[in-house]
Formats: structure tokens, C-alpha cells, sequence
């Protein structure tokens, strides 16, 4: 039977490409900002030591760009434009997808939305260079001489990998976009309370002062309370499955629209915690 073919590219041999591609650009980021922070910083968006952008970035560059080394400038021209397109694309995906910047160019001058900058963009000239020019051969050379058999074995045990690495990695960032839907809720609910509370302070207070330990019946105050209760818990359940990507990306922030949602919970949430607290000094007030 005839291997398949990717842009004439045997796929096995592709697929090793994405693997060894992949790593090395994990190791490259994991150097230089380990190097930057002065500390072990882990990059790379699943568990395992891969970064999947350079993985497909490199076979883009071979596929596609490597036709051209013959016209050194065409080259450059082509490969800054399109690894340039390529790493848009991802930044876009993956803030559409977990409402998450894993990285942010807006402080420097040329970026488009931070996704994507005029400096980076000129290097990403230089590393096509690089890859196809010096890097490329030796890897192509030594992954040549390994036979058919064995191809077939190591791409089935990386496609293994990589299936149940990128499984864990979606598992986690859906449990994580569940809970902040569930912070949301919880903020709406509780600016339900702060509102019912007000409402039916101004009413009491019109009717009587002597009615003062009546104003914040036990009912709205249990609820008030289940409701802090039930938005703490979340807030902390959120934290501990987003640390290992704070951890992973120190300056990736959530996008716009979430941040503001996020803000406007924390806001209700301590809002009603001082409601409560208030209510619970007048009453002890009242009762002495």
C-alpha cells in the first residue's frame, strides 16, 4: 500500500518533522524565558514539552517556502508574510476558543490587536532561514535513516501521546471557561440580592424606624450568605485550574470582554460582603 503523501512529503516522515519541530521550539522558548525571568518557565500550551505553533510553522516553511531558497529575498519575503499570518491565526484561535492571550505584543510599536508585531514578524524570517538553511538538513538526514517499521511505530506512540496530552489540556480548559460561566451567574445572582436588599430597605424605612431589626429579614441574609459562599468556592476552584497556565504564560491575561465580566463579579461579590457585615453590626447593635 502507498504512504500517503503531505505536499510530497511521506506523512510518517511529516509527522516527525511536527514532533521534533515541536520540541525544539519548546525548548527554545523555555530557554529564553527562563533565561528573562530568571527561573524555570515551562512554555507551551499543553502538558508534555511541545509547542505545537513551531511544529506547524516548520512544515509551512518546508513545504511551502523551502522551493524558494533558490531567490533568497522572494524567500524572506514569503516566509515573513506567512509564518506571520500562521502565528495571527493562532493567537486569534486560541483567544476565541479559551477567552485566554498566551501572548501580547501590545507594548511595542507595529502590532496588530498584540497578536502579532513588526519586530517578530522580521525574525520570523530569519528562523525560516535558519530552520530550512542549517537545521533542517541534519534533522531530514538523521530521520531518513531510520526504516519504514520502525517510522510507523514512533509516529503511532507520538500520535498517542500527543492525542491524550492535547485531550487533558481541553479537558482542563473547559472545566476552567465552565467555572468562570458559573462566577458570571453567580455575580448576576448576586447583584439580585444587593438590589432585592436595597429595595426593601427604602420600603421599611418609609413605613417605620422602630421596624430597624426587621429590615434585612434572616431569609435574604441566608440567601445572601449561601450566595458569597457558592461564589468563593467557585472563584477558588477557577484559581487552581488556571494556575498552571498563569505559570506557563506569566504575561498572557484574559481577553477584554472577560476581564471587565470577571471585574464586575469581584465588585458584586464585595459589595454584598460589606452589605452583610453592615447589617450584622446594626442588628448586634440593636439587640444590645
Amino acid at each position: 500500500m502507498t504512504e500517503p503523501v503531505l505536499f510530497g512529503l511521506p506523512i510518517s516522515i511529516a509527522f516527525l518533522y511536527f514532533i521534533v519541530y515541536s520540541v525544539l521550539g519548546w525548548c527554545m522558548e523555555t530557554v529564553y524565558c527562563s533565561v528573562l525571568e530568571h527561573r524555570f518557565v515551562p512554555r507551551g500550551f499543553l502538558y508534555g514539552p511541545l509547542c505545537p505553533i513551531y511544529g506547524v510553522g516548520v512544515l509551512m516553511m518546508i513545504c511551502w517556502f523551502q522551493p524558494l531558497m533558490g531567490n533568497p529575498v522572494l524567500f524572506y519575503i514569503t516566509a515573513t508574510v506567512g509564518m506571520s499570518v500562521w502565528e495571527y491565526f493562532v493567537g486569534w484561535f486560541l483567544e476565541t476558543t479559551t477567552h485566554i492571550k498566551y501572548w501580547d505584543y501590545s507594548m511595542y510599536k507595529f502590532n496588530i490587536k498584540g497578536r502579532i508585531c513588526l519586530w517578530v514578524c522580521l525574525m520570523w524570517g530569519v528562523l525560516s532561514f535558519v530552520v530550512l538553511y542549517f537545521i533542517h538538513p541534519a534533522v531530514a538526514g538523521q530521520l531518513d535513516r531510520i526504516s519504514p517499521i520502525p517510522r510507523y511505530v514512533l509516529d503511532g506512540v507520538f500520535l498517542g501521546i500527543l492525542i491524550a496530552d492535547t485531550a487533558a489540556t481541553i479537558y482542563q480548559l473547559v472545566r476552567t471557561s465552565q467555572l468562570l460561566d458559573k462566577l458570571q451567574q453567580a455575580g448576576d445572582e448576586l447583584r439580585l440580592q444587593a438590589h432585592l436588599g436595597r429595595a426593601e430597605l427604602s420600603d421599611r424605612l418609609v413605613e417605620a424606624r422602630e421596624w430597624l431589626d426587621d429590615l434585612i429579614p434572616d431569609e435574604l441574609d441566608e440567601t445572601g450568605r449561601a450566595l458569597k459562599d457558592r461564589y468563593d468556592e467557585l472563584a477558588a476552584h477557577a484559581e487552581r485550574l488556571s494556575r498552571r497556565f498563569r505559570d506557563r504564560y506569566s504575561h498572557m491575561s484574559v481577553t477584554t470582554r472577560d476581564r471587565e465580566a470577571l471585574e464586575s463579579v469581584k465588585r458584586r461579590g464585595e459589595k454584598l460582603k460589606a452589605r452583610l457585615k453592615e447589617t450584622k453590626i446594626a442588628q448586634e447593635r440593636e439587640r444590645e
